[in-house]
């Protein structure tokens, strides 16, 4: 346990530098093991989450070694050269090593036993088991219900490429079946509902695999092998950018700009509907594609703003699924109703996010509920432009701890929260980069 008191509040200034994006590190890590030759990766984040796909890597004989200045280096074995391993791999509490992972181990010609964190342990993965049986793989779980949890075991190989069309707007899924479709006889087609970030597809590409997106469908041509590009930059993570954005936006007097932070247009959702409530964000792209990462990057430059409330529509859901949490925070300094539509997804993250933010901030004071008539099961908040010091609870889940941290910056009066601890999941330095700002 780890709780934190905040009374001490301060005016946002100055410069952010965000540690590396949690999404593209996974993903880097992944194709780098299965590429052939050895690829650096720069800006590479250090918390819970990456540790778990390095160290899953390593149980499966992939050589990592971490260098100076955030940097990691793979060497990788190719698409066919993971070995078997005797013991379970632990994946940890990562959602995107354990889905992920699955889509590679697919098409291995070896079984393996995958095993997760309490956490995780709850999270459903039928999702993921139904497409990859579809391709051919054995897989047998813990079976609850009509749902499928870790730990799961995993029989791959001999896979054939099909034709899948999401139920649910996810990219981890999508990107699971893409890893899986490298290994397959025949070409595969994923085809969403709602287009959601495509970090797999670009970094497949830099890799040099055969792939073609047409609209909301992605084909991918199994048969060659994925090659280094040698290194790979990793920007900013937005979704921990997120934070110190509406820090800024709701304490009067405060100026930030938060440096080459990645602008993937499947992430960029939390930045187009806060602009929407009228917050001032200018964003400036790069120039040049100079980051190895085949994604767009830049700055972005926030002061504080005057929020309006505005409806977000389920097809906005996709692109700011994990920034939701923070959004909600904003809309309670907003004047005016907000009303989230289509977030169920929030239900099943490491904790049920749409109950932990509206259970701390009704403490705050804030005007909160979950319309559970509506088929969407809608957030609505309306705003009263402050909120007040009480005492929170984290649920273990990181992007609720810092969500409750940033509205507590921003209340009237003391917070208590209970256990910040769980911010290593994914954010080790976020206190330590809050602090500089306090000192700007």
């Amino acid at each position: 346990m780890k709780p934190l008191l905040i009374k001490n509040k301060f005016v946002p200034r100055g410069k952010v530098i965000i540690c590396g994006d949690k999404s593209i590190a996974h993903r880097a890590l992944i194709l780098s093991a299965l590429s052939s030759g050895k690829t650096i990766l720069k800006n590479f984040p250090i918390h819970d989450d990456s540790y778990a796909t390095m160290s899953a890597l390593g149980a499966l004989g992939v050589k990592i070694l971490r260098k100076r200045h955030n940097q990691v280096l793979v060497f990788g074995k190719g698409l066919r050269g993971l070995v078997s391993c005797r013991k379970p791999v632990f994946v940890g509490d990562s959602g995107t090593t354990l889905r992920l992972l699955l889509g590679v181990l697919a098409g291995q010609d070896f079984k393996t036993k995958v095993i997760a964190g309490k956490s995780l342990s709850l999270r459903p993965m039928a999702r993921v088991s139904l497409p990859l049986r579809l391709m051919g793989a054995k897989i047998s779980s813990k079976v609850k219900g009509n749902e499928e949890y870790a730990p799961i075991t995993i029989q791959g190989g001999s896979l054939k490429g099909i034709i899948y069309r999401l139920p649910v707007s996810s990219a981890q899924v999508k990107s699971a079946i893409l890893l899986a479709g490298l290994f397959a006889k025949g070409r595969t087609c994923v085809i969403e509902k709602t287009a959601t970030r495509d970090h797999t597809e670009r970094m497949l590409r830099i890799f040099g695999a055969d792939l073609v997106t047409k609209g909301k469908s992605v084909y991918l041509n199994p048969g060659k092998d994925l090659t280094s590009p040698g290194e790979i930059y990793i920007p900013a993570d937005i979704s921990s950018a997120a934070f110190f954005l509406v820090l800024a936006l709701v304490i009067p007097g405060s100026r930030i700009t938060i440096r080459r932070i990645g602008l993937n247009p499947g992430r960029c959702g939390l930045i187009d509907v806060l602009k929407r409530m009228q917050a001032k964000i200018k964003v400036s792209y790069s120039k040049g594609n100079k980051t190895q990462c085949a994604e767009p990057v830049g700055d972005l430059s926030v002061c504080a703003s005057k929020l309006k409330g505005r409806v977000v529509y389920p097809d906005e859901v996709p692109s700011l699924i994990d920034e939701l949490p923070i959004l909600m925070v904003a809309a309670c300094f907003a004047q005016g109703i907000t009303i989230i539509k289509g977030a169920q997804e929030l239900k099943v993250k490491e904790t049920d996010r749409i109950k932990s933010m509206v259970s701390n901030l009704k403490k705050m004071g804030a005007d909160i509920k979950v319309d559970k008539l509506s088929s969407d099961e809608s957030i609505i908040i309306k705003g009263k432009g402050r909120l007040s010091g009480a005492n929170l609870k984290s649920f273990g889940d990181h992007r609720t701890a810092m969500s409750v941290v940033i509205a507590a910056l921003a209340a009237a009066g003391e917070s208590r929260i209970d256990d910040i601890s769980c911010i290593s999941k994914s954010f080790p330095g976020f206190l330590t980069v809050l602090n500089g700002l306090s000192r700007s």
